[in-house]
């Protein structure tokens, strides 16, 4: 009697704890922590972290760019919604570096540089971007889709945030917060 209970004791412990398991990873979700506090109108100072250059020399951060309006942007070269707003972001960023109030800011996301090079090139982007090699930037922000974009105050703080692809009427409402 004693033999047949231990495998039936396994497999209930078994069981269990594949079950707790499952749970953990369904429960998981993004992390819209950002949005909420946008949302409630408290403007959360926006994650920082030096990363190269794409295709130059050199650095950049966002408490580099302290004083200035960032339109931050994580993009990758395989994402076709990062291609259709490009155009977008770029004339934002003429509009931004025209008037000397700021800047787009591309952050490629899981992408090899020279993709991320010949996309940049291939859809006459104007703007910077940087490598966060890791995505530990992006894991900042709770970035874990593409396209993501986070408009950024001169005071460093986000205003407002948009995870998918972006249109010029989300460009134009964010960057009218922050004029």
């Amino acid at each position: 009697m004693k033999r047949a209970l231990v495998p039936a004791v396994a497999a209930v412990l078994a069981l269990a704890l594949v079950g707790l398991l499952a749970y953990g990873l369904l429960s998981r979700s993004a992390d819209d922590s950002i949005e909420q506090s946008v949302a409630r109108g408290e403007f959360p100072p926006a994650p920082s972290r030096t990363l190269p250059l794409l295709g130059g020399a050199g650095t950049q951060s966002i408490a580099g760019l302290r004083g200035k309006v960032v339109v931050l942007n994580f993009w990758a070269s395989w994402c076709d919604p990062c291609e259709a707003e490009a155009p977008i972001l770029d004339r934002a960023h003429r509009t931004l570096q025209g008037s000397g109030r700021g800047t787009v800011l591309g952050v490629t996301y899981d992408d090899p540089s020279s993709a991320s090079m010949k996309f940049a090139r291939e859809n006459a982007m104007s703007f910077p971007s940087v490598r966060d090699v890791g995505n530990k930037l992006a894991e900042r922000y709770g970035t874990n889709k593409i396209p993501e974009t986070f408009v950024i105050d001169r005071a460093g703080r986000i205003v407002d945030v948009f995870r998918g692809q972006i249109d010029q009427q989300f460009i134009d409402r964010a960057l009218a917060k922050v004029r």
